[in-house]
């Protein structure tokens, strides 16, 4: 959409130009960013934030795109628009897990951080 200039109608007629340029960018950034989390090389938790932080934006901006397609195409975008939900739904399921996962985690290095150390010696 970027390099083309092609932006689906519903997007030019419900979104004014920078807010479109700002979705498309932003939609380039939470994949490279998704990216980078999940291959992220130092600690596990940095890396799970940062796909924590992909995965809320690219369920806002879906959130966002399903709304422009049923304000633009009404009744005739549902298959779209249902598909386009399913995707933020699904992203905001895998915010929640990752959550969870980074509460777990801090936890457990809780429980580590406060367990007696061999010797007596803390």
């Amino acid at each position: 959409m970027l390099l083309l200039g092609v932006r689906p109608t519903s997007v030019q007629m419900s979104m004014p130009l920078p807010i479109q340029f700002g979705w498309e960018i932003s939609l380039v950034l939470v994949g490279v960013g998704g990216m980078l989390g999940i291959l992220w090389p130092g600690r596990l938790a940095t890396g799970r934030g940062i796909e924590l932080a992909s995965v809320l934006v690219f369920g806002t901006i879906s959130g966002m795109y399903t709304m422009a397609l049923l304000v633009v195409s009404g009744r005739q975008a549902t298959a779209a628009a249902s598909f386009i939900t399913a995707l933020a739904v699904g992203s905001l399921w895998r915010a929640a897990q990752i959550a969870i996962d980074l509460r777990r985690l801090a936890q457990a290095s809780q429980c580590i951080g406060d367990a007696p150390v061999e010797g007596g010696v803390t």
